[in-house]
């Protein structure tokens, strides 16, 4: 089992930087894992067409080449190049799938303007293209429920021979939410948000973050 950063990604507005910048547009760090002839593509959070020449860029694979594409999350920012890989398996938490998908359906029903009905329909038919993710994907690959930040936030859990990795998503969003011990602003659930987060530096070594580049657990000194 290896894993690789494709694309380092971004917050719109970085809440926790003492300088305020101009708003931006989110993207979601992008990881790929490969396990026994799996090849996972976690949170495609830039253009389709953008993400696939990164993937071909930094590990030499074209979207064909992708068994699966995880979500951390159905927020857009961890799913805005999903289209490109219509041969994979797409992949969300069962929680998220249940409860976000239920939200979409309810907000197309009452949305009046036909743009914005139109830009709903087409969240539900990504959501209904998803599968509920396994509890292990791939060996070595557990999945690894973190809610709060939404209901059904969940990680990767990558186990190497002495360490363990984890896509964290959004449970963990940057480097200064690590350093800081916060949850990133607009949590779903503060307090269930907060939980994951503690429970994420407590199992993992390495931690790949929602926004950021990976990130050595500061409370795991040998590294």
């Amino acid at each position: 089992m290896d894993y690789r950063i494709i694309s380092i990604g971004a917050v719109s507005v970085h809440e926790l930087w003492d300088k305020q910048t101009q708003a931006r547009t989110p993207h979601a760090t992008t990881t790929l894992v490969r396990s026994e002839g799996r090849v996972i593509l976690v949170d495609p959070g830039l253009p389709a067409q953008v993400i696939v020449a990164r993937l071909a860029e930094r590990c030499g694979l074209g979207p064909e080449d992708v068994t699966d594409v995880f979500l951390t999350c159905f927020r857009p920012s961890h799913r805005w190049g999903i289209t490109g890989f219509p041969k994979a398996r797409w992949l969300v938490a069962e929680a998220e799938r249940e409860q976000v998908g239920v939200a979409l359906i309810e907000k197309l029903g009452q949305e009046e303007d036909e743009e914005m009905q139109k830009l709903i329909e087409q969240d539900v038919a990504v959501m209904k293209r998803c599968e509920a993710a396994p509890d292990k994907l791939a060996e070595h690959v557990d999945l690894f429920p973190l809610p709060g930040y939404t209901p059904g936030n969940a990680g990767l859990l990558l186990s190497h021979p002495n360490s363990t990795t984890l896509i964290a998503g959004d449970a963990i969003a940057t480097a200064e939410h690590l350093e800081q011990g916060r949850v990133l602003r607009g949590a779903y659930d503060v307090n269930q948000a907060q939980e994951s987060f503690m429970e994420a530096v407590e199992i993992a070594d390495v931690i790949v973050p929602g926004h950021d580049n990976l990130l050595l657990n500061p409370t795991r000194r040998r590294f």
